[in-house]
């Protein structure tokens, strides 16, 4: 893959949608919604590149699960 814009939309195969937070020759730093920020060899990187975000989901889910324990 190549070096991204910061605030670029994608799509992980294992970590799900993200956004790009730096992205170089060497590495690319994307936070990803349910996995946090992922450092990544930016030759390797293999993603889908996405027009538009989708919404980033709420922390209420995290929430219910405190509550059931």
């Amino acid at each position: 893959m190549r070096v991204l814009a910061a605030g670029q939309c994608l799509r992980h195969e294992t970590y799900g949608v993200g956004v790009t937070k730096s992205s170089n020759e060497a590495r690319t730093v994307i936070d990803f919604y349910e996995h946090g920020q992922k450092i990544f060899l930016t030759g390797l990187l293999t993603a889908e590149l996405l027009d538009e975000a989708p919404p980033r989901p709420s922390k209420a889910k995290a929430a219910r699960k405190k509550k059931a324990e």
